[in-house]
């Protein structure tokens, strides 16, 4: 099978022998946000307040988690081309944040060889509407969350080709084992990847790019939101996420933060 992946921010095709993935965030230098949560429903005020906003200097629109008071975790597709970032905190509404914070290209670190960043962010202090979530533990580190539950929350359309929509969407998806995306994804798929199922249309989409995905149990970040399937974000094909066990050590050398 030929398909295409999205990935959830900047749209880029990976040649592959199996399906092809986009990622989450909008569309070069059009005014269109390429993906979505879809089929979601909307977050009531502070039900993931861990969750940011991401407006970067280049016109695009990504998501990200607060990991501490002075780090957020994202996607490198959304910071790799940055110039500066608008962080919103507390933002239910998307641009109507508790308060937002501006941070520069020197305070961005980008993963060499996967869809993860850090942004470096002032000190801000946690309320019930601006958070931090956990990462996992080390003792998690080799568990795989196949079957798991998960929810991943951002902003965009709620269906394919609609308007962005200004009120957090959030979703709750069911992890799958790394064989059973493979499947459809092939060799794209790699230790460094988590995914989910989407039936019924639900997804995540582009405009959540560098978003949360965050286990029902244990309320621990998991994932970090990096792409969808090209043929659309209601195919029901497969998203993907970058594992967050996976880059314990690098989130570690970097910030210092460790369970």
């Amino acid at each position: 099978m030929k398909v295409f992946i999205t990935l959830l921010a900047l749209a880029v095709a990976s040649a592959s022998a199996y399906e092809e993935v986009i990622h989450n965030k909008d569309i070069t230098k059009v005014n269109k946000i390429e993906g979505r949560i879809t089929n979601g429903y909307p977050a009531y005020e502070g039900k993931a307040p861990y969750t940011v906003g991401l407006g970067f200097s280049g016109g695009w629109w990504c998501g990200g988690s607060i990991i501490s008071n002075t780090w957020v975790l994202t996607a490198e597709h959304c910071t790799g081309s940055a110039d500066s970032v608008t962080v919103y905190f507390g933002a239910t509404w998307r641009t109507n944040a508790q308060y937002t914070h501006w941070v520069s290209r020197n305070d961005m670190i980008n993963h060499n060889s996967a869809d993860i960043a850090l942004i470096r962010i002032p000190h801000v202090d946690f309320w019930h509407m601006v958070n931090k979530v956990e990462l996992p533990s080390y003792n998690d580190r080799y568990n795989d969350y196949n079957g798991w539950w998960a929810v991943a929350c951002g902003w965009g359309g709620t269906y394919d080709g609609s308007p962005l929509p200004d009120w957090l969407q959030c979703v709750d998806l069911q992890v799958i084992h790394n064989s059973e995306c493979a499947q459809t994804y092939g060799g794209l798929i790699q230790d460094n990847i988590i995914c989910v199922r989407t039936p019924d249309g639900k997804s995540t989409c582009g405009g959540d790019s560098g978003g949360p995905l965050v286990s029902h149990d244990g309320n621990k970040l998991i994932g970090v939101t990096n792409w969808v399937s090209a043929a659309g974000c209601q195919s029901g094909h497969p998203s993907g996420f970058q594992r967050v066990t996976y880059h314990l050590d690098w989130i570690r050398d970097h910030t210092g933060i460790a369970y």
